[in-house]
């Protein structure tokens, strides 16, 4: 089957599409393939960044710009009109959330790119999140200030030039000139101190040429040193005695306290001792209270011991309860009877029998037979 001019056409543009779409990924030209995420930031202005510039994140290029547009926020009580970059990044790119985005140029006249500064969170950013930006100067106006720096280092450049030299060194010379002489002199006397100086003549010349002065110094420094370090013992020392000058006054802060509380309790020693004395001295003067009533003859005990009719009553009494149980040992009255005689027990015990042999026949008997039984007794 021959194939048509139309067929042949459309498989050489699709070819073409897959051929391009192919060397646009392996170039690096796109990324429509790719998967990513997607980061946004809010800037001022975004000085010539353009979409498709390059993402980096510390120098290294993770992703491009996706877009660019005019976006109007919420800012501190009142709407500011934003440029809002959208970033498509590497899904393996981790981002800290704490992380700022700047829009950075390569030289003065290369590409501009958005330079990601790492934060050091833990945390990164997920897709469709919003970068803090970090606001850099506009190269225009960059350009401006260094324009007017050269200006005036080129004023500054005139001022020196002409008569302007001259009139500021023109004062400093007639003063060289006027003064030369004692200048010379000066300067001649310099020179002999630098040569006595040298030769070790004077206090300076013997600081600087004399070892025995620098000895002198360092034994005084070796002896400054051993007193600091006996000083330094000598306050270790005395550190150590103040430690025990505190263990001493925190034990005898503790027996102080250890004192007070004993005389807190010999206190409440002394207060029971007394309470248990005036306790004592009201129980002697209740028990004198009470013998004074005895011997007066009051109350049942003082009656008991004062009065002979109770005690001729009490005898009397006890002489009767004698006599009554003489009676009943010797089987006197019904009491006697029950007590010495066997015959009264022994007819009791055969009414017992009897009386649960009765009721042995009453169980083997019905209710009716009973009844018929007591109806018949009565009448």
């Amino acid at each position: 089957m021959k194939t048509s001019l139309e067929t042949r056409l459309g498989m050489f543009v699709a070819l073409t599409v897959v051929a391009a779409a192919i060397v646009l990924e392996l170039a690096g030209g796109t990324d429509l393939f790719r998967p990513g995420k997607r980061l946004h930031a809010l800037f001022n202005t975004v000085m010539e960044l353009k979409a498709g510039d390059p993402v980096k994140l510390s120098g290294v290029q993770i992703g491009k710009v996706e877009k660019i547009g005019i976006e109007t926020v919420q800012e501190e009580q009142r709407r500011v009109t934003k440029v809002k970059v959208t970033m498509k990044i590497r899904r393996d790119a981790a981002v800290p959330t704490d992380s700022r985005a700047t829009i950075r140029f390569a030289g003065l006249l290369g590409q501009n790119f958005i330079g990601i500064n790492v934060g050091s969170a833990t945390t990164t950013f997920e897709d469709g999140a919003t970068i803090d930006i970090l606001e850099q100067t506009d190269l225009g106006t960059l350009m401006t200030k260094l324009d007017e720096v050269a200006s005036g280092i080129q004023n500054v450049a005139k001022s020196f030039s002409g008569e302007s030299i001259q009139n500021i060194l023109g004062p400093f010379t007639d003063f060289m000139k006027a003064n030369q002489t004692k200048l010379t002199a000066t300067i001649a006397n310099m020179q002999i101190i630098s040569q006595d100086i040298t030769e070790g003549k004077g206090t300076v010349g013997k600081l600087i040429k004399d070892d025995s002065l620098h000895k002198a110094a360092l034994d005084t420094v070796k002896t400054l040193n051993d007193t600091g370090a006996e000083v330094q013992k000598s306050l270790t020392d005395v550190k150590g005695m103040m430690d025990d000058a505190k263990k001493l006054m925190a034990n005898a802060n503790a027996a102080a306290t250890n004192v007070n509380s004993l005389f807190d309790e010999a206190k409440l020693a002394i207060k029971d001792a007394r309470s248990a004395l005036t306790n004592a001295h009201t129980a002697i003067a209740d028990g004198r209270t009470i013998i004074a009533d005895i011997n007066a003859g009051k109350g049942n005990l003082g009656l008991l011991i004062k009065q002979d009719a109770l005690y001729k009553d009490g005898s009397a009494s006890l002489t009767n309860l004698r006599e009554i149980l003489e009676k009943i040992n010797k089987g006197y009255g019904t009491a006697g009877k029950f007590v010495n005689d066997e015959s009264l027990f022994k007819n009791a015990r055969m009414t017992l029998q009897k009386l649960d042999k009765a009721t042995e026949g009453l169980e083997d008997q019905g209710p009716l037979s009973v009844l018929g039984m007591v109806v018949g007794r009565l009448f």
